[in-house]
């Protein structure tokens, strides 16, 4: 299991960086899309809980450290989510193209509710999205058509991040 979360988060530290030095300086989209939730809910979905709980975490640091929100934000949701997307573990077959395309299209409405959430809370510090506003029905998009593909990629790496099924509790 430790060599499983280890490569883990180095998939997830190589894309942290992807997304916050590369895309965020890209002009032309207007947003970005999170490509450290897809692979935290690949991960929480084929490992269970436990690990989608560990890897959402990791996943909420490193955005953390990165980015200027308030800290402990990313990590807070993206546990959430982890642990959420954890429950469906043997139970979805994703292998298919239609259910990751659901799946990466609700967990992105799914932060969007926990981040309103949270901003009822702490007015002053956390920005809700908005829900009908161009930068997120971008983001709602882009997320839903590219976690198929994260899918697709991460499965070459299976053998190293997925867990052996009789070890999943």
């Amino acid at each position: 299991m430790l060599k499983s979360f280890l490569v883990s988060v180095l998939i997830l530290l190589c894309f942290v960086v992807f997304e916050t030095a590369i895309l965020s300086n890209m002009l032309f989209l207007p947003a970005i899309p999170d490509f450290l939730l897809i692979i935290s809910l690949y991960l929480s979905v084929h490992n269970g809980k436990i690990f989608g709980v560990s890897a959402g975490f990791a996943s909420g640091l490193f955005l953390d450290f990165l980015t200027v929100s308030p800290f402990g934000l990313h990590s807070l949701l993206r546990t959430i989510i982890g642990y959420v997307s954890g429950i469906f573990n043997k139970t979805l077959n994703i292998q298919g193209v239609f259910l990751p395309l659901l799946i990466g299209f609700f967990a992105t409405l799914f932060k969007a509710v926990l981040i309103f959430i949270i901003s009822v809370f702490f007015p002053d510090s956390v920005v809700p999205y908005s829900l009908f506003s161009v930068t997120f029905l971008f983001e709602l998009a882009a997320n839903a058509v590219l976690t198929p593909l994260v899918f697709k990629f991460l499965d070459v790496f299976s053998n190293v991040i997925l867990l052996d099924p009789e070890k999943i509790s």
